[in-house]
């Protein structure tokens, strides 16, 4: 595949990378609220960059979540947009997959344990290990609970992610895992490329209409009374 191109917009981060004839081509801002407005600008600037149309795509990759509820939707979307418009296959790649391919990519980390803030007391929880390979592969499974809750680990993994700068000290001390301060905590589209390009290279991707959102919180609703009683619950 000469271009494919990954987006994602499922964190406070909204980003867009185009693989073109083996060139690497990207945009990223960290700036909530603009997604919707931001995100197909900045991939008709990759692509007027690369001097290619959207016709000339042959994947894309996008985001799936978990992460903000309407974030992801609008990243899921966009995907399934350019992907129907050019009957192209769709590799949709887990957010807490992206953020530990990017704490790999900038800082060689190979044990990164990602917590992503889910809001009203509880993470988006997931520990990845990068192979030599650089294949991610899941430890355990992903899921959403309250910070003491998460998986515990020890002291050779690295946590990553907005739940580590809201929940660092239940994170740290449920997960015993090391927390580095030079880690970005978003996820960016260029290591969505590199997942759902070997996605869609193993013949792995989805059709526009499998392209489905990843939210993991059943309920995105929880009453008042529903969050103090898991907090509770927790804390016993």
């Amino acid at each position: 595949m000469k271009n494919i191109v990954a987006l994602d917009t499922s964190t406070e981060a909204c980003s867009v990378a185009l693989l073109h004839d083996n060139e690497l081509l990207y945009r990223y801002v960290v700036e909530p609220r603009i997604h919707a407005k931001a995100l197909l600008p900045m991939l008709d600037e990759l692509l007027a960059e690369a001097d290619i149309r959207p016709n000339q795509l042959d994947g894309v990759a996008f985001g799936c979540g978990p992460g903000a509820f309407t974030g992801v939707r609008i990243g899921t979307a966009a995907a399934q947009a350019i992907a129907l418009g050019g009957d192209l296959p769709v590799a949709p790649v887990s957010t807490i997959a992206s953020i530990a391919h990017r704490c790999f990519r900038e800082h060689g980390k190979r044990k990164v344990a990602v917590a992503i803030d889910a809001r009203m007391g509880e993470v988006y929880w997931g520990a990845y290990c990068i192979d030599e390979s650089g294949v991610v592969e899941c430890v355990g499974k992903e899921k959403v609970c309250v910070p003491s809750q998460v998986d515990k680990l020890d002291s050779t993994w690295t946590g990553a992610g907005t739940g580590w700068q809201t929940y660092e000290t239940d994170l740290a001390l449920a997960a015993g895992v090391t927390v580095d301060a030079d880690v970005d905590p978003f996820p960016h589209a260029q290591d969505i490329l590199v997942i759902g390009s070997k996605q869609l290279l193993r013949g792995d991707g989805v059709t526009p209409e499998n392209a489905l959102p990843v939210y993991l919180r059943d309920n995105v609703a929880l009453t008042e009374n529903e969050r103090a009683e898991k907090k509770q619950a927790a804390n016993t």
